[in-house]
């Protein structure tokens, strides 16, 4: 089966810290090893182009000309891994760490499944689980989220529960089903994602793959958490910063909440949190905090109202 799996690795930013995933994926001598057939990366219209003497042997380099985000950048993969007759497509974030043996052993545990979307557990450098195995998202996923009052107690159970955190599968073994999984490690089933449209470019960034596994899951194909694999997830590859990546992010959850939601209710809690944030901020301040309610309130507010207003793609197609 992993004659037929290829590789996508979407790419905005210097190439130099994607090398070592590179070097994995490719260290196989053979399919057979867990080489995949084809490993494709994305330069995404990077300001500096990716030079494709850069990569490593084995590497197939293809240029956007525009900045489409994650979702552009993956299905131009796609239509490369589709034009050379392969089943299955790993996508990866460019700032993983894999361990040895890993896409073999991915794709053999998943086989039994297929077709089906495959992730796996993902840790951050510190060991911190970025819990890839969620519930599909609600308005009150999100708003707790934006609650600040909460923020020092999110280590316990009832609030990852509370964000759509799937912790059953946190905590188990083998092959879980779940509502979806993180798409910093996606195993697709080539045939069955083109079918149902790709991902949505539409989203720019955030919220692209919970879509996709929902347009999947109407169509009979689950999706499931290898809870017996972990990759390292280094974060940051192309965020662009943290301002930049809250904005991406409220405005993909918007979009959705449009598509699959309750996207009035979403925004109306959306909006209460900051005013909570206020208080709260408020009377840490006069306890002698060091914080700036006032600040911290526009800068909420304005993300807020921002992603009302549609994604980076949805205004650019205007």
């Amino acid at each position: 089966m992993t004659s037929r799996l290829g590789a996508v690795i979407p790419v905005h930013g210097p190439i130099e810290p994607v090398l070592p995933l590179l070097n994995s994926l490719v260290g196989g001598s053979t399919p057979s090893d867990g080489r995949p057939a084809l490993v494709v990366v994305v330069d995404d219209a990077t300001a500096e182009p990716v030079d494709p003497n850069a990569l490593p042997p084995g590497v197939e380099l293809v240029r956007r000309a525009t900045n489409g985000g994650f979702g552009a950048a993956v299905n131009t993969g796609l239509d490369r891994l589709a034009r050379e007759g392969l089943d299955l497509a790993l996508v990866l974030n460019s700032d993983l760490r894999v361990p040895d043996g890993f896409v073999r052993d991915l794709v053999a545990h998943a086989q039994p499944w297929q077709p089906a979307v495959v992730g796996c557990r993902a840790e951050g450098p510190d060991g911190i689980s970025g819990h890839s195995a969620r519930y599909f998202p609600t308005a009150s996923h999100q708003i707790i989220e934006w609650l600040v009052p909460l923020a020092s107690q999110r280590h316990r159970d009832v609030l990852h529960r509370a964000v759509g955190h799937d912790m059953a599968a946190e905590r188990g073994t083998g092959m879980i089903p779940v509502d979806w999984v993180s798409g910093a490690v996606m195993l697709l089933p080539l045939t069955q994602v083109r079918e149902v449209g790709g991902l949505d470019e539409l989203y720019f960034m955030y919220a692209e793959e919970v879509d996709l596994q929902r347009r999947l899951r109407a169509v009979g194909v689950p999706s499931l958490y290898d809870a017996d694999l972990t990759v390292t997830h280094v974060g940051g590859g192309s965020s662009g910063g943290e301002a930049r990546r809250r904005q991406w992010l409220v405005a993909g959850r918007d979009r959705y909440a449009r598509l699959h939601g309750r996207p009035r209710t979403l925004r109306t809690g959306l909006r209460a949190a900051p005013l909570a944030n206020l208080a709260w901020n408020t009377g840490r301040r006069v306890a002698g905090r060091d914080v700036a309610p006032l600040a911290a309130f526009r800068e909420q507010w304005g993300v807020i109202s921002d992603a009302a207003r549609g994604t980076v793609a949805e205004r650019n197609r205007r």
